[in-house]
């Protein structure tokens, strides 16, 4: 049937609502859509939540100096899954503590502070994170204070790992406005052997809880999407993350694996050249006890490169 004038071009029986524009091109709430009919077309085929995850993260081109956005789950509402702190929290759990040390208050943990004065090389990256309160409607959950870590481009982490074991960049808190939100200045984290590429972060109810880490009311960890750290790795610095990556996935992983991620893969922005974003909404229920903890000697956090 020859399609009326006046009828708008549609994609899969969608108008579009940019007709002049490419399909990629009809902005986030098209996409979203196509996102959520792609995710019931899979669960029809009995596709579970990893397969729809690794899907979303295909493999972009490397070495690529353009946008690139990634989007998360968008229907995932439920509180943060409860993850491991690893066997590199720094929170005083098993040794090393930065959260006892004056400084560890600050949105750039590029550098170390206090006596040590080492600089993380890397992949200019912004972390944001968005708080809410499950227990009060899925309110932004202003005042609490949210504690990141993660490893060097190299694979290695501060205050634990051969030749960084006297530095603490790569580690910060920041104390969450009205909105929720909480903002980091770092560098794209590697891919070590075992792990999937990740974030740390545990949520204390406000910044004078910080100093004991069984006061945190959610310990997580942030997965960083597949195409961007494919691009990210091709970058001087990064050679070890190249291979580590391709042994790997979000379903193989021994933390995201139980669901690929759903609720912890990333929104990230932006491009090699002028830095990424990378964006996760954080829900917290207070009503339910935490279920995590640190692994002091290793195993469920991974293991990485003792450099």
């Amino acid at each position: 049937m020859v399609p009326m004038r006046d009828e708008k071009p549609a994609y899969r029986g969608r108008p579009l609502p940019r007709p002049h524009d490419e399909v990629v091109d009809q902005g986030l709430g098209f996409d979203i859509g196509t996102l959520f009919d792609r995710r019931r077309a899979l669960r029809f085929l009995g596709i579970g939540a990893a397969g729809v995850a690794l899907t979303a993260c295909g493999a972009g081109p490397t070495g690529s100096t353009t946008t690139t956005t990634t989007t998360s789950a968008a229907s995932a509402t439920g509180e943060i899954p409860d993850e491991t702190a690893g066997p590199y929290p720094g929170d005083g759990s098993n040794g090393p503590d930065v959260l006892e040390q004056s400084g560890i208050v600050r949105s750039d943990i590029r550098s170390s502070f206090g006596e040590s004065t080492g600089t993380a090389e890397g992949v200019p990256t912004t972390l944001q994170l968005t708080v809410s309160d499950l227990a009060n409607g899925g309110a932004a959950f202003a005042g609490v204070a949210v504690y990141v870590w993660h490893c060097t481009r190299e694979g290695g982490y501060s205050m634990y790992s051969d030749g960084v074991e006297d530095q603490n960049f790569l580690r910060g808190v920041q104390v969450a406005g009205a909105d929720g939100r909480v903002r980091f200045t770092s560098i794209f984290p590697a891919c070590y052997d075992g792990r999937w590429p990740h974030i740390h972060f545990e949520v204390y109810p406000d910044q004078a809880s910080i100093t004991d880490s069984s006061n945190a009311i959610a310990t997580s960890q942030v997965a960083l999407p597949q195409d961007v750290c494919q691009t990210v790795y091709q970058q001087p610095g990064y050679e070890d993350s190249v291979t580590n990556l391709q042994k790997v996935s979000l379903s193989s992983d021994n933390v995201f694996g139980d669901d690929g991620g759903a609720s912890q893969l990333a929104t990230v922005t932006g491009d090699v050249t002028n830095g990424y974003t990378v964006s996760l909404a954080v829900r917290v229920d207070t009503r339910t006890t935490p279920s995590a903890g640190s692994a002091p000697d290793g195993g469920p956090g991974g293991t990485p490169p003792s450099r």
